[in-house]
């Protein structure tokens, strides 16, 4: 069975995620994903990973649903 290295984002990588998640998109598509992965030395995989992980603290933050669309409580 393989094992997911978890790997956390430096201080300046975070500071890229964060401006790109609260001045650009909260919902980057494949592109925008692929060059913020880029510009953070993040593989896609670990970038989307980490966009999809801080939309769910936001929504919760805003009292939103977790998912978009969902019918759940």
């Amino acid at each position: 069975m393989a094992t997911e290295k978890t790997v956390t984002p430096t201080e300046e990588q975070l500071e890229i995620l964060e401006y790109n998640f609260c001045k650009v998109n909260k919902h980057p598509d494949p592109t925008t994903l692929c060059l913020i992965a880029a510009e953070t030395g993040l593989s896609e995989e670990q970038t989307l990973k980490w966009f999809k992980q801080r939309l769910a603290e936001w929504r919760k933050s805003e009292g939103l649903p977790s998912e978009c669309g969902s019918v759940r409580d």
